[in-house]
């Protein structure tokens, strides 16, 4: 274990490239990844699952549901309600993981800033 303080690198490209390569930033982006990427492809899995049935499956797609509601209405409006869930669902996951991730490194990037940023202000 070390006890040396890593110098502040000077100008802002180098400080948002030192905060790029730190071990918190790869967490946030892998945080991200992991949410994004199985839910993209489980919604266009979804998705997928409902062009073809309407596309090759008519007789079961026009099943008669209750009155003139069919099974590919009922299924054209759950993707509606898929879209709000996922979003509902990212707007918790952000908070709970993703958000004080950002804010940790936000307030690392605040801190080592320096002099010029509060000149800037």
């Amino acid at each position: 274990m070390t006890t040396e303080v890593p110098e502040v690198p000077a100008s802002s490209d180098e400080r948002y490239r030192t905060t790029q390569q730190s071990a918190d930033f790869s967490k946030l982006r892998t945080t991200l990844r992991n949410f994004v990427f199985p839910m993209t492809v489980a919604f266009f899995l979804w998705y997928l699952l409902y062009v073809l049935l309407s596309a090759y499956a008519r007789g079961f797609m026009s099943a008669k549901v209750v009155g003139n509601i069919n099974v590919a209405l009922i299924f054209g409006l759950l993707q509606f309600v898929s879209t709000f869930l996922i979003a509902w669902y990212y707007s918790r996951y952000a908070a709970q993981k993703i958000d004080p991730l950002a804010d940790a490194i936000k307030a690392g990037l605040d801190s080592k800033a320096g002099p010029d940023r509060e000149a800037a202000e």
